[in-house]
Parts: structure tokens; C-alpha cells; sequence
């Protein structure tokens, strides 16, 4: 196996582990206004993600960081294609991540609700947009002979690629919803558990429609097996779900969303990219890839490092493991403000855990 297809494979994979780490991040941050009913409890959902949802970023950096070393032309035409739409997804990533530090920062209602609809509707656009822009690889893009794009931003919003972003923010609300229920207790767990069997059934009719859509414009005739398991992960997130089995109901519906994140790049190799003007213009892993030096090197550099980032960051949800609950009912109304205060950066979240009485 040449070099460059090898680098292909690392691409993909650190999408998948993107939206598997991140995606359950996302579907929390939507999910945090619908089933929190008091200000407790949505920091009670908000503190579950807190010690991860940076770190899991990590994944989207290091994905955009390979794909520029490995494959410069492929990051020049897609990045310059879909510069507007980056900007987008920047300003909703920007918004997202500093409501974790600024809600908690002043007490005032208005403040909390601000910075509430901004991670909200911030997790909600990051994995539409993400989605799109993956989903048009696919579809195809106008590039010409000099591997430029050429049409417009709103040619960028193609049917295939908008039912690409909204089947990963369906898998991510899924995942989202059943790491609420193995993190949480009480109103708010049972909460998220509708919210589970809710989205996940939904996400069943979304994940078979992307697949079939993806064969279609692929030219397949037959799913691949990659896209037969997601269909099967989906549908296990559901029966998993309306049994009230979340450990295996979360195991699922993450296996779903990397199976369908997967299922675009096994369908777009050997191409990086489709040009819709004329399929001599593709670009490819061949001519859109770097030196075999520069490969080498970046694959030493791979083996090194990508084991450690795997080693610290199970290591941090093996810390971060319990249930996270609500402070004991007698403490005083001075020192729940303070702990409100105080848990609501992720830095602090550990402070939220499970406490034994």
C-alpha cells in the first residue's frame, strides 16, 4: 500500500475520531436546554462534558493539520472553497467554547440565557456545517483544470451535503443524549432517556437515507460494508435505547456516527476531492498529495505521537468516569452559588462528581 493512500486512511480516521469523541459533546450542548428544566440541571449536563469537550477538539485541529501536510492541493481548493463556510463554523466553534467559561461569570438571568443559546446553537451548526463540507467532497464541487473552485457560497449548500450535516447532528444528538443518561440521575436522566429514543429512531430513517444517497452518487450499486454497519449501529442505538440499555445504546450510536463519517471517505477514494465540471479534474490521493519524503516523516511523527494523545485522553475519561450530580440539598444558598460558580468551567468540573453520603 503506497504512502499516500495510507495518509488517506489517517485522514479519515482522525474525522471518525473526531465526530465520535466530539459528536456525544455537541448533542449534550443542544440537549442541555431541552432536558435541564432549572439552571441546576443544565450545568449539571453542561459539567458532564466539561473535562472532555476541549480536548476532543484536539481531533478536528489535527485532522485540518494532516490534510495540509499530506495533501496540500487538496487542502488549497477546499479550504479556498469553503472559506466562507469555515468562517461560519469558526464563529459557532468561538461561541461554543467561550460560553463554558462566561456563563457562570455573572448571575444575571439575561447573561446565563445569552451564553445558554450560544453553546446551544453553536454545538447544533458545528457538526451541520462539518457535515456539508464533507458531504460535498463527495458530491462534487465546481473545480476547474487548475483545481479552483468556481462557483459560489450558496453552491456549496448542495441537497447531499445538507442531509449529510443534518444526519451527523441527528447521530450526535443520539450519542449526546445517551451520555447524559450514563453520566446523570434523577428528572434529568430520565429525561435524557426519552431524548434518546427520540432522536435515535430518528437517526435510524436519516442514516439508511445517507447511505443509499451516498451509493447512488458514488456509483455503487451495493452498500459497502461500512455502511452496512453504520445502518446496523443506528438501528442498534434504537432498540438499544427502547430497552433501556444505555451503556450499549451510547456504544451504538458513536459506533454509527464514525461508520458514516467512514462510509464518505470509503466512497471517495481514490479521489480527495470531485469536481462536478468535469471528472478530469478530480483531484486524487496521487496528484494532491505531498513528497514520499515529507510522508515518511510525518508518518514517524504519527506512530509517535498519535498512541500518546489515545493514552492521555482514555486516561481522562477513566478519571472523569462517575455520575455527575447535583450539590447536597442542605448546603447553603451562598455556597451553591459559589460551587455553581466555581463547576461551571470545565476546568472545575470534577468537583461535580458522584458523592457518597
Amino acid at each position: 500500500m503506497s504512502l499516500h493512500t495510507i495518509w488517506f486512511i489517517i485522514i479519515a480516521f482522525f474525522w471518525c475520531g473526531f465526530f465520535v469523541l466530539e459528536g456525544f459533546d455537541f448533542g449534550v450542548g443542544v440537549l442541555h436546554t431541552v432536558v435541564g428544566r432549572s439552571d441546576i440541571e443544565r450545568r449539571i449536563a453542561i459539567n458532564t462534558i466539561g473535562p472532555f469537550w476541549d480536548g476532543n477538539e484536539v481531533w478536528l485541529i489535527v485532522a485540518g493539520a494532516a490534510t495540509f501536510a499530506a495533501f496540500p492541493s487538496w487542502y488549497a481548493t477546499m479550504f479556498s472553497a469553503l472559506y466562507l463556510a469555515l468562517v461560519l463554523l469558526l464563529v459557532a466553534l468561538f461561541g461554543r467554547g467561550v460560553s463554558f467559561e462566561f456563563r457562570g461569570k455573572v448571575s444575571d438571568p439575561k447573561w446565563k440565557a445569552t451564553w445558554t443559546w450560544s453553546m446551544a446553537i453553536g454545538s447544533a451548526l458545528i457538526p451541520v456545517l462539518i457535515g456539508i463540507a464533507l458531504g460535498d467532497l463527495l458530491h462534487g464541487l465546481p473545480i476547474n483544470k487548475n483545481h479552483e473552485y468556481t462557483g459560489s457560497f450558496w453552491g456549496l449548500l448542495t441537497p447531499y451535503g445538507i442531509w449529510t450535516g443534518i444526519t451527523f447532528l441527528l447521530l450526535s444528538l443520539t450519542s449526546g443524549a445517551n451520555f447524559l443518561v450514563l453520566k446523570t440521575r434523577g428528572d434529568l436522566r430520565a429525561r435524557s432517556l426519552v431524548a434518546s429514543r427520540y432522536a435515535s429512531g430518528i437517526s435510524v430513517f436519516a442514516v439508511i437515507g445517507f447511505i443509499i444517497w451516498s451509493r447512488v452518487i458514488s456509483g455503487g450499486v451495493l452498500p459497502d460494508p461500512v455502511a452496512i454497519f453504520a445502518a446496523l449501529a443506528a438501528i442498534g442505538a434504537f432498540v438499544a435505547a427502547d430497552q433501556k440499555m444505555p451503556g450499549w445504546a451510547f456504544g451504538a450510536s458513536i459506533a454509527a456516527i464514525g461508520a458514516s463519517v467512514a462510509t464518505i471517505f470509503v466512497d471517495l477514494y481514490s479521489n480527495v476531492m470531485v469536481s462536478s465540471t468535469n471528472s478530469a479534474y478530480n483531484l486524487t490521493v496521487t496528484n494532491a498529495s505531498s513528497s514520499s519524503y515529507s510522508l515518511k516523516v510525518m508518518s514517524v511523527v504519527a506512530i509517535i505521537t498519535v498512541p500518546l494523545v489515545l493514552f492521555y485522553q482514555g486516561w481522562n475519561y477513566w478519571v472523569f468516569s462517575k455520575r455527575v450530580s447535583a450539590p447536597p440539598q442542605d448546603e447553603s444558598e451562598d455556597s451553591l452559588r459559589t460551587l455553581a460558580q466555581s463547576t461551571e468551567t470545565p476546568t472545575h468540573a470534577g468537583e461535580l462528581q458522584e458523592r457518597k453520603t
